[in-house]
């Protein structure tokens, strides 16, 4: 009986640790915003976006009952998000926000799991665009867009798989942006 006990505790606890390690890796794509809390009094306007839970649920069924195909394509190729997260720091002069915060988010972004989709710089309005991916296997389970002006600051943080074929499908509806990806056809090569 004793050694049934001593058996079920290390099953209970493998389950346990196994559970909490899938936890860990749903919530690697989250990125941590907190320290720019401190921009907010310098800003001249904020948007802060936090959809996640209950309001993305309902989000996806309202989307699900419209008669639109359209918009029901878009619900499905979001069903599985977790959470969408923004934030918007627009300022008066240029220069009135520390660059080290915004590159301590870009830093969050060298972790494990994230790869680098895009890269921009322009010395000419000292604008950094980056954008990122993290993928569980073959789907994607996050992005992240960190965008930093002389004026402004905007990063974008969505979690959870995203359908990409079905957006490029949907690209040009919806206000969703005409994405033109060019498509292999069956052996043939691209134009």
């Amino acid at each position: 009986m004793k050694q049934l006990k001593n058996y079920s505790l290390k099953f209970i606890l493998l389950v346990f640790f196994a559970l909490t390690a899938i936890a860990a890796n749903a919530q690697d794509a989250r990125l941590r915003f907190e320290k720019l809390n401190q921009l907010e009094g310098k800003a001249r306007d904020v948007v802060e976006v936090n959809i996640d839970g209950k309001l993305l649920d309902l989000a996806k069924r309202v989307m699900v009952k419209t008669n639109d195909p359209n918009a029901k394509k878009v619900a499905e190729a979001i069903s599985g998000l977790k959470g969408i997260y923004v934030r918007v720091f627009n300022f008066e002069k240029e220069n009135e926000y520390n660059i080290a915060d915004i590159d301590e988010i870009r830093s969050q972004l060298n972790s494990p799991g994230w790869e680098r989709l895009a890269n921009v710089r322009s010395k000419k309005d000292n604008q950094k665009i980056d954008v990122f991916t993290m993928f569980s296997g073959d789907k994607m389970s996050g992005l992240a867009v960190v965008i930093s002006e002389l004026k402004s600051v905007v990063l974008v943080n969505v979690i959870g798989p995203i359908d990409i074929d079905l957006l490029t499908e949907m690209s040009g509806s919806l206000n969703i942006p005409k994405i033109d990806i060019e498509k292999q056809n069956q052996g043939k090569p691209k134009n």
